[in-house]
């Protein structure tokens, strides 16, 4: 697999997360680390199934942990759905 694409919940998430960053650390530090979350993206689409289950979430969902946040997919065929991407402050909020 080499393809993922983003729910509209998770494009929601990263422009959260860049403004939450932008605010807290700085707009370089922000933009960076939105980078990051790219990078991980390409490396979960090349190897899905070595990212932990998820099960108990959701049906078919794994999760990938990038950085303080946590970004949660599945798998359609040969497409890596990314579902969302959740800070630890929000993971209660999930369960």
């Amino acid at each position: 697999m080499t393809k993922y694409r983003l729910s509209n919940d998770a494009k929601k998430d990263l422009i959260r997360i860049h403004r939450y960053g932008v605010v807290k650390f700085g707009m370089l530090q922000a933009d960076k680390y939105f980078e990051t979350f790219f990078e991980y993206f390409d490396i979960i689409a090349k190897r899905p199934y070595s990212f932990e289950s998820v099960e108990f979430i959701e049906g078919g969902y794994r999760r990938c942990v990038c950085g303080s946040d946590s970004i949660y997919f599945k798998i359609d065929n040969d497409i890596v759905d990314i579902m969302a991407i959740v800070g630890k402050q929000d993971v209660n909020n999930m369960l």
